[in-house]
């Protein structure tokens, strides 16, 4: 009961000041003894956490150090000679994933390519160059980001047989709006797809372009509609290795441009005997014609005018007409047909024939005189007014519909049936 106040008092003495101090400073001792112990504790504990932390960065160093397993694998093998233009490249990763692949010519020309989805497997968008030295660079990652990197050179053959592609319109031309692209090679093609492939035609302002093969040595290209006028159109034949039949290569790398001028399109009524010329949408003539006869009646269709001669001659034994006919200055004439279909200058034929008979071996006839030239007759200003890739549409004849690849008259079937 009384020890506490005992305490009180004792401590208050002088006696009890230095036995409380005695005790007060072992425990403080023992208090910062304690608190030492515990700071050396916990360094101690922050030590050994620390030489795990650097156990830790020194394995994590050690994986970033050691080599990477990704394995980069280049088709055809370092050096390989006469290798194939045709699906021969490829570039794949095992263990790991493609980061980067650079293919280039020996000009320095970049071949573009394309990444498979997950990564493993890279090859080009389009076939090689025959003759051609090319570069490989390639680099994979492993799952830790160690990349491995692999470096090639191989050369591709160069082909003992090769064929191209003759093209209409020329390069640089104005021609009307249906002036197709048509291309025509020099040796019948059986992978017509891989030959298509290398073949771009582009329009500014941009229109859908498909390309049509007719038999399998020739392919044309046209948009849905007639071209809108001014169009500027871009062909790209990269036929250059391009193997279009068994061990027969293509040679070509060449890029040709042609505009579209202004819009004539001339329908002929062959049961009227009359053809009106329409330009940019306005009726600008209408000329007074002669078409086939009942025997020898004109193809209805839309037709493109193909070529253009002041005079030419005109021998029916070269059309399948025998001896009927060899007039050896037809003037102002234009090719409608690659079967012989023109409309032309007639200057045998009466002047009251045009407009009321038709009398031609399957021709459009119009008004002109002997020797052609710049005359005024109709047919003068016909010639005069037209160009190559103009449209001449016949109607209301006694005859079939032009077959689509008889001259450059693809206009003839649906876009449905065209790109199929």
């Amino acid at each position: 009961m009384n020890g506490l106040p005992i305490s009180a008092t004792s401590t208050a003495s002088g006696g009890g000041r230095r036995s409380g101090r005695g005790r007060g400073s072992t425990g403080l001792l023992a208090l910062l003894l304690g608190a030492l112990l515990l700071v050396v504790t916990a360094c101690g504990g922050g030590s050994g956490a620390g030489d795990d932390g650097r156990s830790g960065d020194k394995g994590a160093s050690e994986v970033r150090n050691a080599a990477s397993v990704a394995v980069v694998t280049i088709e055809p093998k370092d050096g390989a000679k006469a290798v194939g233009t045709m699906d021969a490249l490829k570039v794949t990763a095992a263990k790991g994933k493609l980061t980067t692949v650079t293919v280039q010519d020996d000009k320095g020309g970049p071949v573009k390519g394309k990444l498979s989805a997950d990564g493993t497997a890279w090859e080009p968008r389009q076939h090689l160059a025959s003759g051609t030295r090319y570069k490989v660079h390639a680099i994979a990652k492993d799952a830790d980001g160690r990349a491995s990197a692999k470096d090639t050179t191989f050369t591709t053959l160069v082909p003992e047989n090769t064929f191209i592609g003759t093209y209409t319109p020329e390069d640089g031309s104005t021609v009307g709006v249906g002036m197709p692209v048509s291309i025509n090679f020099t040796r019948g093609i059986t992978e017509p797809e891989a030959v298509k492939k290398a073949i771009t035609v582009t329009a500014e302002p941009s229109v859908p372009v498909e390309g049509h093969w007719f038999g399998n040595d020739r392919l044309d290209f046209r948009p849905e509609k007639y071209w809108a006028p001014g169009t500027k159109v871009t062909v790209k034949l990269n036929l250059d290795g391009v193997e279009g039949r068994p061990g027969v290569y293509g040679k070509q790398a060449k890029t040709v441009s042609f505009t579209i001028g202004r819009s004539q399109v001339s329908t002929v009524d062959a049961s009227a005997k009359t053809m009106k010329v329409v330009r940019d949408g306005k009726l600008v003539k209408t000329i007074p014609i002669t078409a086939g006869a009942p025997s020898t009646t004109t193809y209805n269709g839309q037709m493109v005018i193909s070529e253009k001669y002041a005079v030419t001659r005109m021998n029916g034994a070269t059309v399948g007409f025998g001896g009927e006919y060899d007039i050896k200055d037809v003037p102002h004439a234009m090719r409608l047909s690659t079967s012989g279909t023109f409309m032309h200058g007639n200057y045998w034929a009466s002047a009251g024939t045009f407009g009321s008979a038709n009398v031609s071996h399957g021709c459009v006839g119009l008004r002109d005189i002997r020797g052609g030239g710049n005359n005024g007759t109709p047919s003068a200003w016909m010639y005069n007014s037209s160009i190559i890739g103009d449209v001449v549409i016949v109607k209301n004849s006694k005859d079939k519909q032009i077959a689509p690849d008889n001259g450059l008259n693809g206009w003839n079937m649906s876009w449905s049936e065209w790109t199929k």
